[in-house]
């Protein structure tokens, strides 16, 4: 009897101690997944430092590429206000409230209780937050200043994605944009008799357009063109002397204040000897998607290589 309790208590230990050898793993792997699902952002694309609610039920948007990111992400239906300039977009509730961007009204805000705040950084003048009083109150305020790059873009939707924990769907979007990106590159890198193109932010008078540094300038350059203003950089102000001595092949705007952008510059005094205005290569392509740094660029990316190389792409 001796010999087959302690025989029994051999077995009870080893299987005791098998089970804890195999549960342990068990438990470090539930423990590293449910640290991995949590893992929210700390500091904000500006670099500043947030705390994301593991739970997010309200958002606040503030500019249109964030709310079209959020949307194509699955969370329109979370947004219970947005700014002004995002009225119209699709996928948004009804009856939301919208908020001019450059003058917030904080207790407006901080009405809707909204769990986190997306801003654009254009908000931020003169280094003043015009948000801190809601930071102040505890509300979650990331923000994210304009992208100049691609891969900022991209950084943008991933960095979205976390907030909202969908960092799998932003990854999505962002294989989406790559690829179709690659896709007209590789038609693009063939190209060796290069277009010159003028593109047009703002119209006469005040005419505004873009050097390098700028996202618009890498996707003139992806297919296969040459931007007039390359050898300066950011956004500029622009002359009409500079562009009509440049004499670009084409001229695209996506000016959509005046009511026929390709006419008022094929109008201009002194421009119909420009190349592009002659040979009636003056194209019109949505703001929305051009101006506006997101995934959606890429629809503006085709619509700029089909208008500049029609018998390439």
């Amino acid at each position: 009897m001796k010999k087959f309790n302690f025989a029994l208590l051999i077995a009870i230990m080893i299987f005791t101690l098998t089970a804890c050898s195999t549960e342990q793993p068990k438990q470090q792997e539930q423990q590293q997944t449910e640290t991995t699902e949590i893992q929210l952002p700390t500091k904000d694309m500006a670099g500043n430092d947030i705390t994301v609610p593991t739970e997010i039920n309200k958002i606040i948007s503030l500019a249109p590429s964030i709310t079209e990111m959020l949307v194509d992400l699955g969370y329109g239906d979370k947004i219970v206000a947005a700014d002004t300039y995002s009225e119209g977009i699709e996928g948004l509730p009804e009856g939301i409230e919208y908020i001019d961007m450059m003058a917030p009204d904080a207790e407006k805000i901080a009405a809707l209780e909204p769990d986190v705040l997306l801003a654009t950084g254009m908000m931020q003048k003169d280094g003043i937050d015009p948000l801190k009083a809601l930071k102040d109150m505890g509300i979650c305020v990331a923000y994210i200043p304009s992208s100049d790059s691609i891969e900022k873009i991209y950084a943008d939707i991933i960095f979205i994605s976390e907030i909202v924990q969908a960092k799998d769907k932003g990854q999505a979007l962002v294989d989406e944009a790559k690829a179709k990106v690659a896709e007209i590159k590789a038609i693009g890198d063939t190209i060796t008799d290069k277009k010159s193109v003028y593109f047009e932010i703002a119209a006469a008078p005040s005419m505004y357009s873009f050097g390098t540094g700028v996202f618009l300038n890498e996707m003139i350059e992806i297919i296969g063109a040459e931007n007039i203003l390359a050898d300066q950089q950011s956004w500029l102000s622009v002359s009409e002397e500079a562009v009509i001595a440049a004499n670009p092949d084409v001229i695209i705007t996506n000016v959509d204040y005046i009511e026929n952008a390709v006419d008022e510059i094929k109008a201009r005094s002194g421009w119909n000897n420009v190349t592009a205005v002659s040979s009636n290569e003056v194209y019109f392509i949505e703001n929305d998607i051009t101006s506006v740094p997101n995934h959606n660029f890429v629809k503006g990316l085709q619509k700029m290589a089909e208008a500049v190389y029609p018998d390439k792409y």
